[in-house]
């Protein structure tokens, strides 16, 4: 399988009483950048999630979000606070001890007494374990996200290849041809500007010109070359750098043939090649 380092995912998990939320995208890079956006009541999690990440995805900055909030779905399970409730029962038998016409609390005040209602916490542990869970399950379906785009870039770049291929097989015929008559062209050249020449010096010049244009070479190394990037796209894994290096080898021999181009047909190949390079380059950019 051949991944995109373009991903996206968002998680949710209901806690009871709180709710944790995890988000998850990716962009190209050239290395592995891991960066976190999450609340300080989860930052502890931020080296196990660094792990879990790491192991699984080899090259792309990454993004993480999360947080915890509050669960409005459920009513919140408020108990009062035991130690808080005697302490102040204290207290107010203190005072109306001095001030015995001081009026009791109601229920409803010694429940807004600061620290008497206390609200379920989740432990840490749970928190780690629930966070690390979703986690799993977010890089699941950012994995997912990564092999659906990886396949639809692997496609569009095996088209290119396979035409690319095609214009050669177009090229090859031509060649000899197309070396022939340039020959003849140089060499009617040569008679007219140096008349006084023999014709065995205007062959020894046309013969060694025709060796810094011959091209079999250029669409020879090209042909090399797609079969590696076919052969690296049916393999799989994780291609993106080693595609890289071919769509730079590719260019390069593309650019010489259409340099050393003596045809139209060929000069028009050779366009048509670097333009399919390109797109092919810009998509592998993308690729893990």
């Amino acid at each position: 399988m051949i991944h995109s380092m373009t991903g996206y995912a968002a998680v949710h998990a209901d806690l009871g009483n709180a709710s944790l939320d995890l988000e998850l995208k990716s962009v190209n890079s050239r290395y592995l950048d891991i960066q976190f956006r999450i609340g300080e009541e989860l930052r502890f999690l931020e080296m196990p999630l660094r792990d879990l990440i790491s192991a699984r995805i080899g090259r792309g900055k990454v993004e993480c979000r999360g947080g915890l909030s509050a669960s409005h779905a459920r009513g919140r399970n408020l108990t009062p606070d035991q130690a808080a409730l005697e302490q102040l029962a204290k207290l107010q038998a203190a005072v109306r001890a001095v001030l015995p016409e001081a009026e009791p609390l109601s229920v409803a005040e010694t429940l807004r007494w600061p620290g008497v209602l206390a609200e379920e916490s989740l432990s840490q542990e749970t928190l780690q374990e629930q966070g690390l869970a979703l986690a799993a399950r977010a890089l699941e379906e950012f994995q997912a996200t990564r092999n659906r785009e990886g396949a639809k870039l692997v496609a569009m770049i095996g088209e290119r290849a396979t035409r690319m291929v095609q214009l050669l097989e177009q090229a090859a015929p031509l060649l000899p041809q197309a070396l022939a008559d340039y020959q003849q062209r140089l060499a009617t050249k040569l008679r007219e500007a140096l008349g006084g020449l023999d014709e065995e010096r205007v062959r020894q010049e046309v013969g060694l010109y025709a060796t810094k244009i011959d091209v079999a070479e250029e669409i020879s190394r090209l042909s090399a070359h797609l079969v590696e990037v076919q052969r690296v796209l049916r393999v799989g894994g994780a291609v993106g750098k080693r595609l890289d290096f071919l769509m730079q080898e590719l260019n390069r021999e593309a650019n010489t043939l259409a340099s050393k181009s003596v045809s139209a047909e060929i000069t028009g190949i050779a366009l048509e090649l670097k333009l399919l390079i390109e797109q092919m380059r810009e998509q592998v950019q993308n690729l893990e």
